[in-house]
């Protein structure tokens, strides 16, 4: 029997009254050594609800906890109606729907313990009550300032913090109504009361310019300004490089490169290079800023580095994982100008295999900064005064666009997913107000980089995984199976016949893509497979990336912008120094795992806000468009309604209510929703007219009316499914 398990079966004990951890030691007679593994022991017994402390610091059973089953665990995810979710620890257990009457004072994000009160075993769907907060996530509330007579209170800018927080006027400290404003909470919720706070900041009026971002910055919790500790030291960094870096450099300032990025970007962290060699092969180099240089281990700025652990873009600026003076400075690859990078040369053959390849320091000078929307114009348009304004350049771009062609093709042989998905580009005026929403264009140039910095980053995952040294990958694992297997169902119905094979193969996905290029049901099928994976994350272990069909996969092309880079740059500069030694292996397992997780997880916060940001500015986009028409595709269909996806990226919902000449029952397997009377379809990939008649900003939410549905030409599947015409009859 294990020590969690003694330790209960000692506390349910009739005889056992709450002990105080020092009477708990000497029963088990806990040695010295022993009493700090113990301690942890009983932490997190608490944690998982299985024993409470009482206020007087003793340990008792949790006389709440279901003894059947016990208590479930996890984060809580809240709604604006008030409701919540339990989002449990282990990844085998299913959500808990937790009433708004069963919340016990828990709020958005905490750590919760959960006592199941209802279970559908048909439907797995299960409900539970809040019975212990073991630990708050929101510690500090981003909101407008409400002025009363003898209070005030703050309204969240997060919907999921439903209930507003009382602030005495002694507490305000100069807020005035309308003020955009954080609030520190003193008083958590229960049951009986709100939140209680003091305000801390003041961060602006309501509608100032950009006040709407910055406060999406601000309730995420990212870290928008450095210190002054790490100011000063980016400061002290000379913008010259040490004379003594030259010599222990390859120097590739005589080869020709160019780094090609978009028009505002100011953090260049990759230049390419490219040569025939004698044999008909490719030399592709690829050259990274050797941001590590600046950013030493454990310095104020590596630090800080690691805390942020990625850039976030935010439309019309950006919250950098490094100081400008580094990473719009002398870290960034700017034109005609040295620089130190880590460069990765690589002789690929014409069928896109890399036969060679060589990872070095090493010095360069760029010749040009390019843009992917001139190297497109070159390349696709034939640009004449571009050709000629680059013409020492023109053949080198051209072979580019031959290796890029030969690379992409390696990897769709071998069954890398490429999902057509568009992003959106949203343009803001000089209020901050979005007047242009599309698109954003993939071109040649931009595929161009992506395969250059993919293959320098399979290629350098591979070398260093076989030196056995701790290091940072880039993972992905294999689909979840439930989803899958609803997406199999799916594309079945759609009249899709996949081979699937007993082990899960990138290469199915990808037959499946190919299958509904040009077609309706394109961005459907490619946006319901992409949501069966699993999300790629930064491990230790290099477990393959399942999207890219790859080995060996890591990050190692952005280190001005994402930690792991920096941190592999660091790993891989010692290696080839030979600094690498058993005491040093052991310290970069420990560092390399705390790396991988705090990167996973800032990147999850990121995306978060790049998300909301965009959602915001679609809701914003759409506000002065009500009333107009528009032409979309059924990018979604729930028991709530249908998602229609516009061909400018914006998704609205047309609510089931606004279906109103008949009456529609959603049939799950083939994601539709079906008229009782009339038999009329709305299915996934169907072409409409909506009419913007909503927009809801605070919940970054469009809603939108049919006005016109999809007419099928003759021969096209209408027929409703055996098993949903029986129901619709009965």
């Amino acid at each position: 029997m294990g020590i969690k398990q003694t330790l209960v079966s000692f506390m349910k004990e009739p005889g056992y009254k709450p002990m105080e951890i020092e009477e708990l030691v000497a029963i088990f007679d806990i040695k010295k050594n022993e009493y700090t593994a113990f301690k942890k022991i009983l932490r997190v017994m608490e944690s998982e609800g299985f024993i409470v402390r009482t206020k007087k610091n003793k340990y008792m059973i949790n006389e709440k906890n279901n003894e059947e089953e016990g208590l479930i665990v996890g984060k809580l995810q809240a709604h604006a109606k008030g409701f919540g979710f339990l989002i449990p620890d282990e990844e085998d257990q299913k959500d808990v729907f937790i009433p708004s009457t069963s919340m016990n004072g828990a709020m958005n994000g905490d750590k919760i313990s959960v006592k199941i009160t209802r279970e559908d075993r048909s439907t797995k769907k299960r409900e539970g009550e809040v019975i212990q907060i073991l630990e708050r996530n929101t510690t500090k509330v981003v909101g407008v300032y409400e002025d009363c007579k003898n209070f005030g209170f703050a309204v969240s800018e997060d919907t999921k913090i439903s209930k507003d927080i009382f602030i005495s006027k002694k507490d305000r400290n100069g807020a005035k109504d309308g003020d955009v404003v954080i609030v520190k909470i003193t008083k958590w919720p229960d049951e009986k009361r709100k939140a209680e706070g003091v305000v801390v900041e003041v961060l602006g009026r309501k509608g100032d310019r950009g006040i709407d971002i910055l406060m999406i910055i601000k309730k995420l919790g990212l870290p928008e300004e450095f210190s002054d500790k790490v100011l000063k030291f980016a400061e002290g960094i000379s913008e010259e490089i040490d004379e003594k870096e030259y010599k222990g450099r390859r120097d590739l300032r005589d080869l020709k490169m160019v780094t090609i990025d978009g028009e505002d970007a100011k953090d260049l962290d990759d230049a390419v290079s490219i040569e025939k060699l004698s044999n008909g092969n490719f030399k592709l180099g690829v050259h990274i800023a050797d941001v590590t240089h600046y950013v030493k281990e454990n310095n104020p700025l590596d630090k800080e580095a690691l805390k942020r652990a990625t850039s976030v873009y935010l439309i019309d600026r950006v919250v950098p994982m490094l100081p400008r003076k580094l990473s719009n400075g002398i870290c960034s690859l700017n034109p005609k100008v040295d620089r130190l990078t880590l460069t990765c040369f690589m002789e690929i053959d014409h069928k896109g295999k890399v036969v060679n390849h060589e990872i070095v320091e090493s010095i360069i000078k760029t010749n040009e900064r390019m843009t992917y929307t001139d190297v497109t114009k070159i390349l696709k348009n034939h640009d004449e005064e571009l050709i000629k304004k680059y013409d020492y350049l023109y053949e080198d771009f051209k072979m580019m666009e031959e290796l890029c062609y030969i690379l992409r093709l390696k990897r769709t042989k071998r069954g890398a997913i490429d999902f057509e998905i568009a992003e959106a580009k949203i343009t803001l005026n000089e209020l901050g107000k979005p007047i242009e929403i599309k698109p954003y264009d993939r071109e040649i140039a931009n595929r161009m980089i992506e395969e250059f910095m993919l293959a320098a980053n399979e290629t350098v995952a591979e070398h260093m995984f076989k030196t056995h040294f701790p290091f940072v990958y880039r993972i992905h694992e294999s689909p979840d199976e439930e989803k899958l297997a609803k997406f199999k169902e799916f594309v079945y119905n759609l009249g899709y016949t996949i081979q699937w094979t007993e082990e899960i193969r990138p290469k199915s996905f990808q037959e499946i893509l190919e299958k509904v290029k040009g077609k309706n049901e394109e961005t459907v099928v490619s946006t319901l497979l992409l949501r069966s994976m699993m999300q790629a994350r930064y491990a230790t272990e290099c477990s393959g990336h399942f999207g890219l069909a790859a080995e060996y996969y890591c990050h190692f092309t952005s280190p001005i912008r994402r930690y792991p880079d920096l941190q592999i740059h660091r790993i891989i500069k010692e290696y080839l120094h030979g600094e690498i030694d058993e005491k040093r292996i052991n310290k970069l397992k420990n560092i390399v795992g705390y790396a991988a997780k705090q990167s996973s997880e800032m990147e999850r916060k990121a995306q978060d806000a790049e998300r909301e940001v965009d959602d915001l500015k679609k809701a914003e986009y759409m506000q002065d468009k009500i009333g107009e028409e528009f032409e979309g595709i059924i990018s979604s269909v729930t028991s709530f309604g249908v998602f229609v996806e516009l061909q400018n990226t914006i998704e609205g919902l047309v609510h089931i209510t606004d279906l109103d000449d008949d009456y529609y029952i959603f049939d799950e397997a083939h994601l539709s929703l079906i008229g009782e009377r009339t038999k009329k379809i709305y299915k996934l990939g169907d072409k409409v007219k909506v009419e913007c008649v909503n927009v809801d900003i605070a919940n970054r939410e469009i809603f939108f009316r049919i006005t016109e549905e999809h007419k099928r030409e003759e021969g096209e599947e209408q027929d409703i499914p055996k098993d949903m015409d029986k129901e619709l009859k009965s």
